[in-house]
């Protein structure tokens, strides 16, 4: 495969496309509610209308709007179709003749798209994920060929810190960082990992990328794999995934088939293979030590660092593990330079996020927007806000290891460092809508009972800790707690905080945290006021 190859892949892609496309969204969204019947019916009207030598019925990954699903694009009509049946594809194939439809129609400008700036899900909802030449089409593979040919190894980690691009997994660690830190340990076996392992409740951010642009990841891990020096990359996926499972065995079948995994890529020295591993659903391993173990064919469960994967990883190997968001971000940064990428966001969080919008709000779907875009710009502008006249009375962020930030904060901008200050993370993109009709303490006691479900046991901090934890939340919400207790789920909270093993115990508490700092008077009204009255700083005070 040389440059030729990949501009002729791209001209006859181009050549192929007919004047009409409708793009029918084949995501796992939209094929819940039946969107492959909806296609089907689609090209077997466009037959029967004798149109189908100038219209093409096109499956796509995720068009973004999951509420209103099944969904169905005509480009020359700039119409989005809402809601489309497979009974109605007929007569939305007769609108191309000038006929009039009741399908519900969407709007193109509407807040929710209008202002979205797609870099990772730029494709998602326009291309075939399950071809590689419709990839290759829109410059798909030109970044990983500009790097083997013009750039050094250590070139590529220097225009990774320049972009200023931070790990999208959660943890927001510098991208560039890591990649020089593998980059330089000495080692004659190095591996990449792609953690697809996504379980947050709520987020389905990564399954819609693998979904919607599979090669757009695999690209962004074989540079990254340049890079450091790996021959060798690894996709942990959980099982639970099964259509993105099913792309990606495609997208990695098609790239081998042109050379572009396995041996001399690009007629270059370089080798790299992937290979997918599928993980049985547990939450820890999304933990890199315990995704490491799993890949390995261990139980999952954490390891204490340091040392840091990326000097002793998988197998006791240099290995670099970002997130699917990260890999996806990478071939644009390296087709239209790091400063292109740097003067999106702001001066600490660089580029844009993608978020999963769900829970109590209108419009619910995959967002991507700048860095620095208001939660309120997000939740009320592109989200609608809430149903039937209610109001927001805060937003989840960053899933279990997250924090519930209140209506007051909607003002804040989405970044790493100012979630930070009110007790919330980032995540990877989980973003969960609450409205007031909401109880506060029930949204703690959830996310605590799914930790205690998740945590692998291995450490008694969390094992013990967030049982602990659980039993006091239910026990405030029967009614049956003290100020006392109240005093002793904070202790508790900040013990297991400090001394767990991994990232899921250190977390377990941000929740809880977070409501008791802004919703604290929800958990006090359910405290017996006949024995405590109100406390402070975590000390009950008897009511004589």
């Amino acid at each position: 495969m040389v440059n030729e190859d990949l501009n002729v892949i791209a001209e006859k892609e181009q050549a192929a496309r007919k004047k009409i496309v409708i793009r029918c969204c084949m995501a796992a969204g939209c094929m819940s509610s039946k969107s492959e019947a909806v296609k089907k019916n689609l090209e077997q009207a466009v037959n029967e209308a004798e149109l189908s030598d100038g219209v093409e019925v096109r499956g796509v990954g995720c068009m973004k709007l999951c509420c209103e699903g099944p969904l169905v694009s005509v480009d020359s009509q700039n119409a989005l179709y809402e809601k489309v049946t497979p009974e109605n594809a007929l007569e939305l194939v007769q609108t191309l003749k000038g006929g009039n439809t009741g399908i519900k129609r969407g709007d193109w400008n509407h807040p929710f798209f209008k202002k979205q700036m797609s870099i990772v899900l730029a494709n998602s909802g326009e291309i075939d994920p399950e071809r590689i030449e419709a990839y290759i089409a829109v410059e798909g593979y030109q970044a990983l060929l500009t790097v083997l040919r013009e750039m050094t190894p250590k070139q590529v980690v220097e225009e990774m810190v320049k972009s200023g691009l931070r790990g999208r997994g959660g943890a927001g660690f510098p991208t560039g960082i890591k990649w020089g830190t593998v980059a330089k340990t000495e080692s004659a076996q190095k591996y990449v990992i792609c953690n697809a392992d996504e379980g947050d409740p709520g987020a389905f951010m990564d399954r819609s990328v693998l979904e919607s642009d599979p090669h757009s990841v695999l690209e962004g891990m074989a540079i990254a794999a340049y890079a450091v020096g790996a021959n060798q990359g690894f996709i942990y996926v959980r099982a639970e995934y099964p259509l993105a499972i099913k792309r990606l065995q495609t997208a990695i079948k098609q790239a081998k088939q042109l050379g572009l995994l396995g041996s001399s890529i690009f007629e270059s020295p370089f080798n790299f293979n992937i290979d997918i591993r599928i993980g049985a659903g547990a939450f820890v391993c999304g933990e890199e030590t315990a995704l490491m173990a799993s890949v390995e064919g261990k139980r999952g469960t954490p390891r204490p660092r340091p040392p840091f994967p990326a000097e002793s990883g998988l197998w006791g190997c240099p290995t670099l593990i970002n997130n699917v968001e990260t890999f996806a971000n990478v071939p644009p940064i390296y087709r239209k330079g790091a400063e292109w990428f740097a003067s999106i966001g702001t001066e600490k969080s660089k580029g844009t996020k993608v978020f999963a919008l769900a829970g109590k709000i209108n419009n619910t779907g995959l967002i991507e927007v700048p860095m620095g875009t208001t939660l309120r710009q997000i939740v009320e502008e592109m989200g609608g806000g809430a149903p039937d006249g209610r109001e927001i009375k805060a937003v989840q962020t960053g899933g279990p290891s997250g924090g519930c930030i209140p209506a007051q904060h909607l003002d804040t901008p989405v970044d790493y460092d100012s979630l930070m200050k009110l007790g919330s993370i980032m995540g990877s993109g989980g973003m969960i809508v609450m409205d007031d009709s909401t109880r506060m303490v029930d949204v703690a006691r959830y996310f605590m009972e799914f930790c205690v479900d998740e945590s692998c046991g291995k450490c008694v901090p969390c094992r013990a800790g967030t049982q602990q934890m659980l039993h006091l939340l239910e026990k405030i919400l029967n009614r049956k707690a003290t100020g006392h207790d109240l005093a002793k789920l904070e202790e508790l909270c900040d013990m297991v905080r400090h001394t767990s093993l991994c990232g899921l115990g250190q977390t377990a508490p941000n929740p809880t945290l977070s409501t008791l700092r802004f919703f604290r008077k929800e958990y006090e009204e359910l405290l017996q006021p006949e024995e405590f009255g109100r406390y402070e700083n975590g000390e009950a005070r008897a009511l004589k």
